[in-house]
């Protein structure tokens, strides 16, 4: 029996197609993989438990370091404009989880104004009650050493800022610098970093 050359055809381009999307699929999968799971390109400074990229915010930022900044939603801009540092561990290196409780304290850093803002691993904000999403320039208040000093966690701190971290997931810390000093630009490892401590025991 005869195949209609119409069946070979519709063959060969189901067959080509089932190739392209798995082609499109795997090159998905392995960006996401790269994106998610690589650390920034660069020289990773790392500054207590905070860490950042030269190429962050650089007109050298390589495709990835840029593909990873807008898929973290960190929007970056120049360097002498904008810096950023990311903690996903405190000071003693353990991991950040939401449903633990930290102490975030330091002196304010160099720039012109700054923010530390608290995610999910997600990299989208908490769902906080109380509106609180990060401690900036503004609203931060100086004890008598000249530091601020903030909290995260399910509950609140008496007296102390509050970002609320409902859940039971990894935390992310952004500290974002504004207009940064021509020093920190020049060598960011000169930041004077937040400590990042836990309160209380947490498993």
């Amino acid at each position: 029996m005869t195949k209609h050359p119409h069946h070979s055809r519709y063959r060969r381009l189901a067959i080509g197609l089932a190739l392209y999307l798995s082609a499109v699929a795997i090159g998905l999968g392995s960006a996401w993989w790269v994106l998610r799971k690589v650390t920034w390109s660069g020289t990773v400074v790392q500054v207590g438990a905070w860490t950042g990229s030269t190429l962050t915010g650089s007109p050298d930022a390589d495709m990835y370091t840029r593909a990873k900044v807008a898929l973290e939603g960190l929007l970056a801009l120049g360097r002498n404009e904008t810096m950023y540092y990311r903690a996903n561990t405190d000071d003693s290196g353990r991991p950040l989880r939401s449903h633990c409780s930290y102490r975030i304290e330091g002196s304010p850093p160099s720039a012109r104004w700054w923010s530390i803002t608290a995610y999910a691993d997600d990299f989208f904000l908490f769902d906080a009650p109380n509106q609180h999403y990060s401690l900036n320039g503004t609203t931060a208040k100086l004890n008598a050493a000249g530091h601020f000093v903030l909290s995260t966690g399910p509950t609140e701190q008496p007296g102390i800022h509050w970002l609320p971290t409902p859940g039971d997931r990894g935390l992310v810390l952004t500290l974002r610098l504004y207009n940064p000093t021509p020093d920190i630009q020049a060598a960011p490892s000169k930041l004077q970093p937040p400590s990042i401590s836990p309160i209380g025991a947490c498993k």
